[in-house]
């Protein structure tokens, strides 16, 4: 379905992994000994509690499905869904996709339960008419954009962005690549007609960039941090200042729906991996490094500038996002104008799922 508007192929690979963060552990550790033995005891009265409450809970699934992009996630990586879950009577489940677009291919016919993606595949789903709910956004910060790039290789004779025109342009159709190419072509005077399309996920594309076969690639982490390190690319433009509203994370409405609670302690748990993340990029980074198989110091580059937290859904996140379909609308690459709205909770819904540490974030 999805392939009518994007004309690229789609690849599933599925996993399931499990991984401990010793970084995290020792972190508790470390603030539970820095307690006196009077707090030491109300902490345990009241952690038991809170356990005894949760257990209370009994859920309708037995099994959480997530999508994951080639890219990875620190969520699966540290295994925190796993930690919470599992005991509570919950199985995890991960499956990997090459990117955005194909992940919600797969949540759309029935194969995953929520996922991360960036800005533009949730509004290219819902014009295929897939029957998806936003449930949380995604914190954006002043590094937010560095990870993506409009690069070129070594000794391109592309100097700037404006002689990009009439060349070909490779990037997966329906990501977050799709918005960022065009928002910076608007800058410099130029139309998405002015370039030549080829769709292409980025785990294939990387080695025919290597190899001198895409003159002009848009790509992010950690593709871009490798040609750059590696292989001398060059970039044209990254996407700080694109005025994206940032990537969400998605789930299908019927398991939005049925679990509010499981979805509470989902993003809640997403959260505060997120913020330990980003109070230990170096800890990520030498977690994350071998998992996909990267140095660590292009590892750290990365981890260095990625997004970890994730922000309850607003009406002035939707009007951004709202913005970005209505582009894609203009532009004609959408078959027809969609309203994001359409795709939400109602708020007693996202009451329901939304942990306070996200309500507060706008």
């Amino acid at each position: 379905m999805f392939n009518s508007f994007l004309g690229t192929k789609t690849t599933v690979i599925s996993k399931i992994a499990l991984f401990v963060m010793p970084g995290f552990l020792a972190l508790s550790t470390t603030l539970i000994s820095c307690t006196s033995p009077s707090n030491n005891t109300n902490n345990a009265t009241d952690a038991k509690a809170e356990t005894a409450a949760t257990k209370t809970i009994t859920f309708k699934t037995k099994l959480l499905r997530i999508g994951y992009q080639s890219s990875g996630d620190l969520v699966r990586v540290t295994g925190v869904l796993e930690k919470r879950l599992e005991p509570l009577g919950v199985k995890v489940e991960w499956a990997q996709f090459a990117q955005g677009p194909q992940l919600m291919e797969a949540m759309n016919v029935g194969k995953i339960d929520i996922g991360s993606v960036g800005e533009t595949p949730p509004i290219f789903a819902q014009a295929a008419g897939a029957k998806i709910v936003y449930l949380a956004g995604r914190r954006l910060s002043p590094n937010s954009g560095k990870g993506s790039a409009i690069a070129v290789p070594k000794g391109s004779p592309i100097k700037t962005l404006a002689d990009i025109k009439g060349k070909e342009v490779v990037f997966q159709k329906g990501s977050a690549s799709h918005y960022f190419i065009i928002k910076a072509l608007e800058e410099v005077g130029l139309k998405y007609s002015d370039i030549k399309v080829l769709s292409m996920p980025n785990v294939e594309a990387r080695g025919a960039f290597i190899q001198g076969a895409i003159p002009v690639w848009v790509t992010g982490d950690p593709h871009l941090a490798l040609v750059e390190k590696l292989h001398g690319a060059r970039v044209l433009r990254d996407a700080r200042n694109i005025g994206t509203p940032g990537g969400y994370y998605v789930g299908t409405r019927e398991f939005a729906k049925e679990n509010p609670e499981l979805l509470r302690i989902i993003l809640e748990e997403i959260d505060k991996n997120g913020q330990w993340a980003e109070a230990n990029r170096k800890e990520v980074a030498k977690l994350v490094a071998p998992v996909l198989k990267i140095d660590l110091p292009i590892q750290e580059i990365i981890s260095g500038r990625a997004n970890y937290r994730i922000k309850g859904i607003t009406p002035e996140l939707m009007k951004a996002q709202q913005s970005v379909a209505d582009l894609f609308y203009n532009e004609k690459i959408l078959p027809k104008k969609i309203d994001v709205h359409e795709a939400l909770l109602t708020p007693k819904e996202y009451a329901a799922i939304t942990p306070p540490t996200l309500i507060s974030e706008k």
